[in-house]
């Protein structure tokens, strides 16, 4: 295979499970993770994730404006994730009844649409902040076993707060989802910051935006709360590249840092 003579691709972000990493090319040149197409700005800048278990070995292909290709394997690190316990959980938590179900299914249907868009916005490459800062209660990958049953991995980083503490954009972008009142994850919103990069904020009291407007980094958009399966106040913050469910903790400085710095 033909080696282009100025071959370089930046890489910025940890290669392992669950993170998110920004990356730079030739502008003009086409981009394939393991032969998926990824979109690349006309700056040459683009964005990937790799999944909770994402395989150790993959590949990235980079096709030059002049046709040269070059491909690039990618080693990833694999990560050990919590495991906790849970036993005495009764039926009716475990299994919602059909109506219930039903409103669970629509809502993870809005949530999907809501993440498969795609934008052609930078914000994706912004330094993330923090929504709010605070206890670090939940971590992402964590699995919890339901009466010997494993339940779902959980997907985000979980800051504990009081109920009406205010949440923050963690970086620029659109409201692609506020519903006050979905079955699990209560108020739900979704800011879409670009080449399929979006965050989901889970468990809200208060939503302040809607479907469609613009936010800045910092921008208050809504507030904590303890609304649909939740046991507590709290923020559930989640990140994606596109169905690629990400560690958000991945994009931002160390909580302990930052806490430090206040």
């Amino acid at each position: 295979m033909a080696m282009h003579a100025n071959a370089a691709v930046e890489l910025n972000g940890e290669l392992s499970q669950g993170a998110l990493i920004r990356a730079k090319v030739q502008p003009g040149t086409q981009v394939f993770l393991n032969d998926q197409a990824i979109k690349v700005n006309p700056q040459g800048q683009f964005v990937f994730g790799f999944a909770r278990d994402a395989q150790s070995e993959q590949m990235l292909k980079l096709v030059y404006p002049d046709g040269l290709t070059e491909l690039k394997p990618l080693k990833i690190n694999t990560r050990e994730y919590k495991i906790q316990n849970i036993t005495g959980i009764s039926k009716k938590i475990m299994q919602p009844d059909p109506k219930a179900q039903a409103r669970a299914a629509q809502d993870s249907k809005q949530v999907k649409q809501a993440r498969s868009q795609f934008t052609a916005s930078d914000a994706f490459t912004q330094q993330f902040i923090w929504p709010l800062t605070g206890r670090i209660s939940g971590v992402y990958g964590s699995q919890r076993i339901y009466n010997g049953k494993p339940g779902t991995p959980h997907y985000g980083v979980d800051i504990a707060a009081k109920t009406g503490t205010v949440v923050v954009a963690p970086a620029d972008g659109v409201i692609s989802l506020s519903v006050p009142d979905m079955f699990y994850s209560g108020g739900t919103m979704i800011i879409d910051h670009g080449y399929g990069v979006s965050s989901s904020f889970l468990h809200l009291s208060k939503l302040y935006v809607q479907p469609g407007q613009l936010v800045k980094q910092g921008d208050r958009v809504a507030e904590v709360g303890s609304t649909g399966r939740s046991t507590g106040p709290h923020l559930d913050w989640r990140i994606n590249w596109y169905q690629v469910r990400l560690d958000p903790e991945t994009v931002v400085p160390s909580m302990k840092s930052v806490v430090a710095k206040q």
